[in-house]
């Protein structure tokens, strides 16, 4: 979102209009989770993702209309292959999206993005609220949210500061990985069941070191679109757990240590229990950079450049050079 309202600000100071889209309900299988959000100009696809694919390329055609009408809209997506609004895919649920036009002179958005850098600068997290109701203006709330909440009126996006690394293991690979992480600009949270391991003197340099239950990921935390995600549990099974949790909402990165083989077998479990083939195959497992890593030391130092990269390319990927 960082990038959305960086994008949105440099837009209306060219005088351009633009459209937030944002996913706010979805049922069954869907590319992306609720609240993902993608900023459409008059050239197309300006920031952000709502899934890629063919909901994301008509999501981008139906804002481009809706620039040229000067006018925000909602449109359901049917992801059956036989359903009436058919779009090409078959990942057997479907989406609703809202879309929001903003025009250049838009000084409420204007003060909407302004107030949410500034947090971000504080590393500090918030809510874009957006109206469904016709001259009712949308706002910023400096009170964050668990999540994307909607009720009959509005809806909220919580916006985080960014680029957080939440690592799901508290044993030797994220010690090393912890301090390698922060050095490099990730904001590092560290979650782990086990009280003699997720304890804050052993990772100084994290921001937070949480001792909860793996199995109810949602007591502790919540998982944003621009979170990156390090799955290293101390036995296969958690790491199903957690990933069972995690690929079900949207995140930048999400990387689980183990061999193929492992790999395999998980990924078969995550299709019983729901997770579509587009999700799992943006699981980078095993995880990191293929440099022959054997120390927990070295296996961090190629997370962290797998992160890096990742990173590096979705800043690219959002025509912004530098955070």
């Amino acid at each position: 979102m960082q990038t959305i309202l960086q994008k949105l600000l440099y837009e209306q100071d060219s005088g351009r209009d633009a459209v937030l889209v944002t996913v706010i309900r979805e049922r069954g299988s869907a590319p992306r989770g609720i609240g993902a959000s993608m900023l459409v100009g008059e050239k197309g696809r300006l920031a952000g993702s709502v899934g890629g694919g063919a909901v994301e390329r008509n999501s981008e055609l139906f804002a481009l209309e809706l620039l040229r009408e000067h006018r925000s809209a909602e449109r359901r997506f049917e992801l059956h292959p036989t359903s009436s609004g058919d779009i090409g895919m078959v990942c057997g649920g479907d989406v609703d999206v809202f879309f929001r036009f903003i025009s250049n002179g838009d000084v409420v958005w204007t003060a909407i993005a302004k107030q949410a850098l500034e947090r971000f600068s504080e590393k500090k997290a918030g809510t874009v609220v957006l109206s469904f109701a016709e001259g009712v203006p949308d706002s910023y709330s400096a009170e964050a949210p668990s999540g994307f909440f909607e009720n009959e009126t509005c809806f909220g996006i919580a916006v985080s500061p960014g680029e957080r690394a939440i690592l799901f293991g508290a044993g030797h690979i994220a010690r090393a990985l912890t301090p390698l992480l922060s050095s490099v600009g990730f904001r590092v949270t560290v979650i782990d069941g086990r009280p003699e391991l997720a304890v804050p003197e052993a990772f100084p340099s994290a921001e937070r070191v949480i001792c909860g239950d793996l199995a109810r990921l949602s007591d502790s935390l919540a998982v944003t679109a621009e979170d990156y995600l390090v799955v290293m549990t101390h036995a296969h099974t958690y790491d199903f757990i957690v990933q069972s949790q995690i690929l079900r909402g949207p995140f930048a990165y999400c990387g689980v240590i183990g061999s193929a083989s492992k790999r395999a077998v998980v990924n078969e479990k995550l299709r019983e229990a729901g997770i579509s083939d587009s999700v799992i195959e943006r699981v980078h497992s095993p995880i990191g950079l293929a440099i022959k890593a054997i120390t927990p030391e070295e296996i961090a130092v190629s997370i962290a450049s797998e992160m890096i990269l990742c990173r590096a390319l979705l800043r690219e990927a959002n025509g912004m050079n530098e955070k």
